[in-house]
C-alpha cells in the first residue's frame, strides 16, 4: 500500500513539473492524436489524496517505530535477566570461594597444630637421646675405669702369686 502511494505521489509530481510546464507542441492538422485528452484536474482531490498518502506513510513509520521499540524493550529485558543471572552466579561463586577459603584455613590450622606437636615430640626425643648419650658415655667411662681397676687387680694378683 505504501509503495503504491509513493508511486502515485512521484507520478503526480512528475506530471506537475514536466507536463504542465512544457509548451505544447502544435499538432499538425493531418495527424490524429490518439492520446486521451487530459482529464480535468481537481486540485482539492489531489491534495486530499496526498494528505491521505502522507498519513499512511506516517502511520507505517509509527508502526515501525513501535515494533523497533518493542524489540528494544525485549532485548533490554533479556539482557537484564541475563545480568541478574550473572550476578546470582557471581554471588554463588563468591560464597563457594569463601567456604573453600574458610575450610582451607581450618585445615591449615590443624596442620600447624600437628606440626607444632611433632616438633615438640622431636625436641623431647632429641633431649632424651642426648641424655642417653651422656649416660652411655658415663657408663663407658665407668666401664673403662672398672676395666683398668680389674687389670690392676689382676696384675697385683699375678705379682703376688707368681
Amino acid at each position: 500500500m505504501a509503495f503504491r502511494a509513493n508511486q502515485q505521489l512521484r507520478d503526480d509530481i512528475w506530471d506537475y513539473r514536466y507536463k504542465s510546464s512544457a509548451p505544447a507542441a502544435p499538432e499538425p492538422e493531418n495527424i490524429v492524436s490518439l492520446a486521451a485528452p487530459p482529464a480535468p484536474r481537481n486540485d482539492g482531490v489531489t491534495a486530499l489524496d496526498l494528505v491521505h498518502q502522507a498519513a499512511e506513510i506516517f502511520k507505517g513509520m509509527e508502526n515501525h517505530a513501535r515494533e523497533t521499540e518493542a524489540r528494544a524493550k525485549a532485548v533490554c529485558e533479556d539482557l537484564a535477566d541475563k545480568l541478574r543471572l550473572a550476578e546470582t552466579q557471581k554471588d554463588a561463586a563468591e560464597q563457594a570461594r569463601r567456604e573453600v577459603v574458610n575450610e582451607l584455613n581450618g585445615k591449615l590450622q590443624d596442620v600447624s597444630r600437628a606440626l607444632q606437636q611433632a616438633q615438640s615430640r622431636i625436641m623431647g626425643a632429641e633431649e632424651r637421646t642426648v641424655a642417653a648419650e651422656f649416660r652411655a658415655q658415663a657408663a663407658e667411662a665407668k666401664l673403662y675405669r672398672a676395666n683398668q681397676e680389674l687389670a690392676a687387680v689382676e696384675e697385683a694378683i699375678r705379682k703376688r702369686l707368681l
